[in-house]
């Protein structure tokens, strides 16, 4: 198999003789260096054939298989540690330590997680959902093997953008203040190298990583300690010494020279062979070090090379041509809420110079891209920083620009401290829109958009609304920019609204003002928020046609709530359920029951809402089911308030 190319896939008409005998890195270590060339071959083969009916990251995982099947040959793993970022690029890691005969479930229902989670393998050292965490986490266990005084080996994998973050400087910035052995891994799959990997540079990497000269080099250090002529405070100034002559030599700096740890690279990623004995070489090293390995993204598969946005996730796909299956559906389709929102921003912008749009690293998963064309000198992607896109949006707004800043719920929450100090103590016009809010689907718990609505509702001065539809998402953008002030967050889910219609005028809406959807509540009123309210209303219409007397309310807001209308809604209803696609902890029906007890609200109200848990990987319909918030579940929660003793022995 042509592992430079394979487009379209080859036939497979011999299975996977190696890796068909790989059940764990201990079943791996038993091949020669040889035959893993091979054996790369064959996990690129199963990964296109596995992901192009199960979809999932695909891009990462084919670029970084010489660099797993090298670090799990060399390693002696689970004992020696690996602490992946970002996740979505640990599959050939799951497929090389016993997880390859359920990798079929991958990201399914009670199958197997999309990214490393401890509780499912002690291969899986480190949650890795989020990015930038690996050399934080890793050099805490490379500290703590030092204090236990234990030999085994920590390694941190950094890599897809993740080196943006951050939390991966401030580990940088940390990983030469302890004593440590810690071996970080830049995946840098955006960067091009000499493919003959030859010359001074070669020369330099072999030189560097040799035994023999790092045992001389070290040899040297204790006799000068000896001598009394280098102190333990003077080893740093050598080191940088050391960076600095590589740098002459090579003609090549790089700015990990300033944080004190030895840098080695680039090495071509894709040379397993050759990446076997850099390992071996520099395994034992003592300090904190980097090798940076350049790679590409989607490698070994020409569409995921020559297009590595769109294979990043492609979803299901004809290995053989390269061709991406999309619904068959002939009938209109509601759009999705990003695509909505991407082109009522380019509306926006086209009305008024000072909108500008911010995203960090999800240009292409909010629709930001549709801005970038149309204005990409006011569309800014700041890589994977959310704390930096957060308050730089704030700079903005101090300057006269209306910032539309678009970041995924979950990845908000790394953002708080900069929500609170550089935007809502300034009362500054930021309009924060929050994509994947709510139930997810399969990237799964460190993917849900769970707790966005508890921990915003505790920001002084924060506005939170969420569109219980397409149309409505554009009026509160166009009021979010235009009418309202200070900060605002516009929280809207993944995937599909339920308006094919949606393109209508942008026009105001009236701030913190509920609307009543279905009126005549007198037995149950129905308090819902976002989307999810869709599917209360037909709950409602099947309850209203078997008699009863049930309204509902879309709230719009949960800060503030329209307590006017509320207020209506508790002199009028004898039962109340409030229904939201957030946690219950500190969530909207938190808010409305703590208002009910001040108000001297006597009748019964149940609140829907996410579990005190961390909802699994799974479809979204199913991840409803389990939390009580499908159609049906709504509706046996009505019918156990409303006066109909029937309804109990069901």
């Amino acid at each position: 198999m042509d592992t430079e190319r394979q487009a379209p896939l080859a036939e497979d008409t011999q299975g996977y003789p190696l890796l068909d005998t790989i059940d764990s890195p201990e079943s791996l270590r038993r091949l020669s260096p040889e035959q893993l060339p091979q054996l790369c071959a064959e996990i690129r083969h199963f990964l296109l054939e596995a992901l192009s009916v199960n979809p999932g990251h695909l891009g990462a995982n084919l670029g970084v298989v010489e660099i797993t099947v090298a670090l799990h040959y060399v390693y002696d793993t689970p004992e020696d540690r690996i602490v992946w970022d970002v996740g979505h690029q640990a599959y050939v890691h799951k497929l090389l330590t016993g997880r390859r005969e359920d990798f079929h479930t991958l990201r399914t229902w009670g199958g197997l997680a999309g990214f490393p989670i401890p509780s499912e393998s002690p291969y899986d050292t480190f949650a890795a959902g989020h990015a930038s965490n690996s050399i934080s986490a890793a050099l805490g266990m490379a500290v703590g093997a030092e204090l236990q005084h234990d030999e085994r080996r920590v390694v941190a994998l950094i890599g897809d953008g993740a080196m943006s973050g951050g939390m991966a400087f401030e580990g940088l910035n940390n990983a030469s203040s302890f004593p440590n052995n810690l071996l970080i891994i830049l995946n840098d799959n955006n960067m091009s190298i000499d493919r003959n990997v030859g010359g001074l540079n070669r020369h330099m990497v072999k030189l560097l990583t040799s035994p023999a000269y790092n045992n001389v080099r070290y040899q040297s250090y204790r006799v000068l300690r000896k001598l009394h002529l280098v102190e333990e405070h003077q080893r740093q100034g050598l080191l940088r010494f050391n960076n600095r002559l590589k740098a002459l030599l090579s003609g090549q700096s790089n700015f990990f020279d300033s944080f004190n740890i030895r840098y080695l690279g680039p090495v071509d990623g894709h040379d397993v062979v050759e990446l076997v004995q850099i390992l071996r070489d520099i395994k034992d090293m003592k300090g904190p070090r980097l090798l940076h390995l350049a790679t590409t993204k989607g490698k070994g598969y020409t569409p995921a090379e020559q297009e590595p946005t769109i294979w990043h996730a492609p979803g299901k796909f004809d290995p053989a041509t390269g061709e991406r299956l999309k619904s068959c559906s002939t009938r209109p389709e509601p759009p999705k809420f990003q695509d909505v929102f991407g082109h009522t921003l380019v509306e926006l912008a086209e009305r008024d110079e000072r909108i500008v749009g911010v995203t960090p690293a999800m240009p292409t998963g909010c629709s930001m891209t549709y801005m970038m064309e149309r204005f990409p000198d006011r569309s800014f992607d700041v890589g994977i920083a959310e704390e930096h896109a957060v308050t730089f949006s704030s700079g903005l707004a101090h300057e006269g620009f209306i910032p539309v800043c678009n970041i995924y719920s979950t990845f908000m929450q790394r953002a708080y401290d900069q929500l609170i100090h550089d935007v809502a103590l300034t009362e500054t016009h930021v309009v924060f829109c929050l994509d994947r809010a709510g139930l997810v689907g399969e990237d799964g718990a460190t993917h849900q958009g769970a707790f966005d609505l508890a921990y915003l509702r505790t920001i002084p001065g924060m506005t939170v609304c969420s569109p219980y539809d397409e149309v409505q998402l554009r009026q509160l953008m166009y009021s979010a920019c235009f009418d309202w002030q200070g900060p605002i967050a516009i929280r809207y889910p993944r995937g599909a609204g339920s308006v094919v219609d949606w393109r209508q005028p942008l026009t105001s809406y009236p701030y913190a003002q509920a609307r009543s959807l279905r009126g005549g509540g007198r037995q149950l009123c129905f308090l819902t928020l976002g989307p999810i309210g869709v599917s209360v209303t037909e709950v409602v219409d099947r309850l209203r046609g078997e008699g009863y007397e049930v309204g509902q309310i879309d709230l719009v807001f949960a800060k503030p709530l329209d307590t006017a209308r509320l207020q209506e809604a508790f002199a009028e209803s004898a039962a109340l359920i409030t229904v939201e696609e957030g946690c219950l902890a500190g969530g909207v029906g938190s808010a409305i029951l703590q208002l009910a007890m001040e108000s001297g609200y006597r009748g019964r109200i149940k609140t829907l809402g996410l579990p005190d848990e961390f909802i699994a990987h799974g479809s979204p319909a199913q991840q409803r089911a389990y939390c009580g918030l499908d159609a049906e579940s709504i509706y046996r929660a009505a019918r156990e308030l409303l006066p109909d003793d029937r309804a109990k022995a069901e």
